[in-house]
């Protein structure tokens, strides 16, 4: 869990599971200690007899699974499947990893993000800045979003929910640090803390999120147990097509109805003019 002191990914002059498959996965060296990786062999051995793993005694480095916190008054269901929320402020990034207990990356977890815009406002109406996105075959997401603004009572803070396939659904948030409502908020929790550095007039911010979740679960074959999204129509006919760049004006005909763009992009599936109204308005 985002952030540590560098020396916890050295316990006991060894180097954590963890750390050695986020380094395979990026592909980053990573300086190995002879005789501190041993009987890699074993494991080998005990999977392919069939028997279950244990996990790597490095492992217990405080990955302990992230700590629930409240939702707020502000999620909404039905957000649209993407991984950028567009919208004007300071650029932020936050990327990282999802683990299970066993320090297995997690690949097809769903994390649905929400937060304020710049002024500190949520959009209820819409789904300005709320959006969601899988994890990788590598465990891996990457958010691309604005620095959210601040509200009486709050700390600077970002909300997600996290679900493994056909797991309980974790809900948290994500905080920033250095903000002097920190110590005043009463819900601020510093295992929550991001690792945040500044890049040229954005941020960019990492988290690892620990499920409680023994091992990489299985593909989903239905969808997670609680999607924030809802599957497009099928055979809607129209004019809109998934691959197109379309341009602010633009029109499209979708289900029998018409919408105009509202912002460029690029479109894809998950996008559809009925579930993503921060890029398209229905005229007709």
């Amino acid at each position: 869990m985002e952030p540590r002191d560098p020396k916890d990914e050295e316990r006991a002059g060894g180097i954590t599971r963890k750390t050695l498959l986020k380094a395979a996965l990026i592909g980053a060296p990573i300086p190995i200690l002879a005789g501190k990786v041993a009987h890699a062999s074993l494991a080998r051995d005990v999977a392919a007899a069939g028997e279950p793993l244990l996990p790597t005694p490095f492992c217990d480095d405080g990955d302990d699974p992230t700590i629930p916190q409240t939702e707020g008054p502000y999620f909404k269901p039905n957000s649209p499947q993407r991984t950028t929320l567009p919208g004007t402020g300071t650029p932020l990034t936050i990327s990282g990893y999802v683990f299970g207990l066993s320090c297995r990356p997690l690949p097809n977890v769903l994390l649905d993000f929400w937060q304020a815009d710049r002024n500190g406002a949520y959009d209820n109406s819409g789904f300005n800045f709320r959006g969601h996105q899988y994890t990788d075959a590598n465990g891996a997401y990457k958010l691309t979003t604005i620095v959210p603004g601040l509200y009486p009572g709050r700390t600077r803070h970002i909300h997600v929910k996290a679900q493994a396939p056909n797991k309980p659904v974790l809900t948290t948030q994500l905080y920033f640090p250095g903000e002097p409502r920190n110590s005043t908020d009463t819900i601020y929790d510093a295992r929550l803390l991001m690792t945040v550095r500044t890049n040229g007039t954005g941020r960019e911010a990492t988290f690892d999120f620990v499920l409680n979740v023994q091992g990489a679960p299985p593909s989903p074959t239905a969808g997670p147990t609680v999607s924030p999204t809802t599957s497009p129509t099928a055979g809607p006919g129209g004019t809109w097509q998934a691959g197109r760049t379309y341009a602010a004006g633009d029109t499209v005909t979708y289900g029998g109805s018409t919408y105009r763009c509202v912002q460029g992009h690029t479109a894809q599936v998950g996008w559809e003019p009925p579930v993503v109204p921060s890029l398209w308005q229905r005229v007709g």
